[in-house]
């Protein structure tokens, strides 16, 4: 599949330039019709122990899928509903103390503060936090966890490559990851990686993935346990979690869901995943070009797919971009825009912000 064939696959692309993938990517028509056909079946066939087999054989392919994706063994992989889900079961997972650390970065998504804020409340852990660049630098003797973006929300500024080389686990937001950039784990060197699949994956609401080392895997403790994450459920108070991954699974996960983001990340797959990334990231990079010639020049970023650029009302510009058919979100408390460029879109789509912001 071609780029031109790729965008006709997305509906919205027809009357909006939709630069917000960085919060919900667009849907592809394959998508909602794999979606379709898991309701129609449900609808006349019922659902039976044919529709919970049916359920384990999707998560399955889609666990391959995001295995793929992250360059990791399907094993090592969970299904989630979100890249938050999968960050707060690491953090929660690993019981610190009050004595403890944990190293974050000073821009950080709402998705891991939560979870961060959550360890410092009920734990008494002390969260650190730091520029993205120094987040392997600052590392201490009381230092237990290193949570930070691998992309960060902000900007598209990456995290250090000096991550995998340290010795305490490592934990990445891989929201504005995978999918935007070539991801391998174990070239990352990290120990976790929480990932989305609404977002550049072009998946629904709801998907998500966590990959865990098996060395950090031991020493995460699994407090949350129910039929989907248990190797044995039929085994009462004596069940047993699974011996891989899947003991982070969510506890659930419709068929409907699961078939909508196997067919969305299958078909930019299709189109090849270097093609993908390498065609994002250019025409990215071209926008930065753009808005600078424009009088916008863009925040701090690095070779990724998110763009960010000043404005001094953002609501304000934002809803006025959104009446001319251009999607763009604003960042809370910065004086910024963010457009997020995606494989799908196109020279037209850069234009017609450009345009606007010219007005």
């Amino acid at each position: 599949m071609n780029l031109p064939e790729l965008r006709a696959e997305f509906p919205v692309l027809r009357k909006l330039a939709y630069l917000n993938a960085g919060t919900d990517g667009p849907l592809p028509t394959s998508a909602v019709r794999a979606s379709a056909r898991e309701l129609e079946l449900e609808l006349g066939e019922g659902r039976a122990m044919a529709h919970f087999e049916r359920r384990f054989e999707l998560a399955a392919e889609l666990r391959s899928a995001y295995a793929t994706a992250l360059g990791a063994d399907a094993a090592d992989v969970a299904l989630t509903t979100c890249t938050s889900e999968g960050m707060a079961q690491v953090i929660s997972g690993l019981e610190l103390a009050r004595g403890d650390e944990i190293v974050t970065s000073d821009e950080e998504h709402p998705g891991l503060l939560g979870a961060l804020s959550a360890a410092r409340e009920l734990r008494g852990v002390e969260v650190r936090e730091v520029p993205l660049g120094e987040v392997a630098s600052a590392v201490g003797p009381r230092t237990r966890l290193v949570a930070c973006s691998h992309v960060g929300w902000v900007s598209g500024s990456l995290a250090p490559a000096e991550l995998g080389e340290l010795e305490v686990p490592v934990l990445l937001d891989g929201a504005q990851g995978v999918g935007t950039v070539p991801v391998n784990v174990h070239a990352l060197g990290c120990d976790a990686y929480a990932g989305a699949g609404q977002k550049w994956l072009c998946g629904p609401d709801g998907t998500g993935m966590l990959y865990v080392s098996a060395k950090l895997r031991e020493r995460l403790t699994v407090s949350r346990r129910g039929y989907a994450n248990l190797a044995d459920p039929n085994a009462g108070l004596d069940a047993h979690v699974h011996d891989d991954a899947r003991r982070f699974d969510t506890m659930s996960l419709n068929a409907e869901t699961t078939a909508c983001a196997l067919a969305a990340i299958g078909l930019l797959e299709s189109a090849g995943w270097a093609t993908v990334h390498e065609h994002a990231r250019s025409l990215a990079a071209h926008l930065a070009e753009l808005l600078a010639e424009h009088g916008r020049p863009v925040a701090p970023r690095g070779a990724t797919t998110l763009v960010s650029f000043p404005s001094s009302d953002p609501p304000a510009e934002r809803e006025l971009l959104a009446e001319h058919g251009v999607i763009v979100r604003n960042i809370p408390g910065r004086p910024w825009l963010r457009a997020s460029v995606g494989a799908w879109n196109d020279e037209g789509d850069l234009e017609r912000l450009i345009g606007v912001l010219s007005r």
